[in-house]
């Protein structure tokens, strides 16, 4: 196969670098764990989440020591929503739907960010953050800001090594935090460690909100069900799917543009990232479909993102009504409106010929002939 490097970096944009926010110590971990190689390239992203995360350390120590009694007394009476499905599948636009609604929390760019600091410090990183965000997001066309819900994972990678985006910081090691996604060969410890991270996250964001109902948007969640299941029972679940062929196109765009933009390494090949990208495509499903199984029948909603994109706010009624959420015809004028807002987002178009469509069915055939998805 002939090398295609696709990937254009400036080594200079050090503003889009998510380490920057990380604990100083999870910094020095994941350096560890990649033997501190940084290739010249992130020489000055390196260098830039070093110092930002260093300078930020004493104020972790102090919102610890504040705020960590109260976070650990902490109830979740309400089950978090957690919002499944593949990157690229319309995730996002299901969750900034349910962030239309102010009885629900979810984290936001700053929360997920600087996890660390937003219960003490928010007035002080919130600067840092704002000039670091682009006015959309690089994959697409979607508003991007400070106080927009975003997906926890960001938040894991920065307080702990177990998250799919540290694959994109040090993706000559991918394959290890590919690893926490559908946690297979995985010891017990560190699948422990994770549960107490993530329920740790989960109260800090539940106390920020003074007790609302957490709506959580992770496409890594989805190969997550039963330890999000045995974290809480009684979790509600939405699971949106989209045509593969659309889902792989779109995704090869999100890792140009926005995997080179946080990277301390050069880039392998396009070859070694497509064939990453599609085992792990394949393994997330793999494990959704069998976990889904335990999930109560009554707490798990399936949809197509096509169908759900002609419709929205009816699917919300559904939603509304499914999960026994009240207030839906108080709050379905803010749906309706926020829909309209985003019929001027651009779509991106892409052009196939017959021999990547027939790459991409057989590598994803078994979602596209279940889900029975034509180009």
């Amino acid at each position: 196969m002939v090398h295609v490097d696709i990937f254009d970096i400036n080594p200079l944009d050090i503003s889009y670098e998510p380490l920057a926010g990380s604990t100083f110590t999870n910094l020095l971990k994941l350096m560890g764990q990649n033997r501190f190689k940084v290739t010249p390239m992130g020489f000055p992203r390196a260098i830039y989440a070093t110092t930002l995360s260093l300078a930020l350390s004493p104020l972790n120590t102090i919102e610890r020591v504040k705020f960590d009694k109260h976070i650990n007394k902490t109830n979740i009476d309400k089950s978090p929503i957690f919002i499944l499905g593949h990157w690229r599948s319309g995730t996002t636009y299901l969750h900034n739907l349910f962030s239309q609604d102010t009885q629900f929390g979810f984290p936001t760019t700053i929360q997920i960010t600087v996890p660390s600091l937003f219960l003490g410090f928010e007035k002080i990183v919130r600067p840092i953050v704002e000039s670091s965000l682009p006015e959309k997001r690089p994959q697409d066309d979607v508003d991007l800001a400070a106080d927009f819900p975003q997906e926890e994972e960001y938040a894991l990678g920065n307080l702990s090594p177990y998250s799919f985006y540290n694959g994109w910081l040090f993706p000559s090691n991918m394959g290890r935090y590919n690893n926490y996604v559908d946690f297979q060969n995985i010891s017990k410890k560190e699948v422990d460690d994770f549960k107490k991270i993530f329920m740790y996250y989960a109260k800090k964001l539940t106390l920020y909100y003074k007790g609302k109902q957490l709506v959580l948007k992770n496409p890594s969640n989805t190969a997550r069900v039963k330890l999000l299941l045995e974290m809480f029972p009684d979790a509600k679940f939405i699971h949106i799917y989209r045509n593969p062929y659309h889902v792989y196109l779109s995704m090869k765009r999100n890792i140009e543009k926005e995997m080179t933009l946080q990277t301390l390494q050069r880039p392998p090949s396009w070859e070694v990232f497509e064939k990453a990208m599609i085992d792990m495509y394949n393994r997330m499903h793999v494990k959704y479909f069998k976990e889904k199984e335990l999930i109560p029948k009554k707490n798990l909603i399936e949809i197509r993102y096509e169908d759900f994109l002609k419709t929205p706010v009816q699917y919300m009624e559904q939603f509304y009504s499914s999960f026994n959420i009240k207030g839906f015809d108080a709050i379905k004028p803010v749906f309706d409106n926020y829909v309209q807002s985003q019929k001027k987002i651009k779509i991106a178009s892409y052009k196939i010929d017959d021999a990547l469509k027939k790459r991409i069915y057989l590598s994803l055939k078994n979602t596209i002939d279940l889900w029975n998805y034509s180009i």
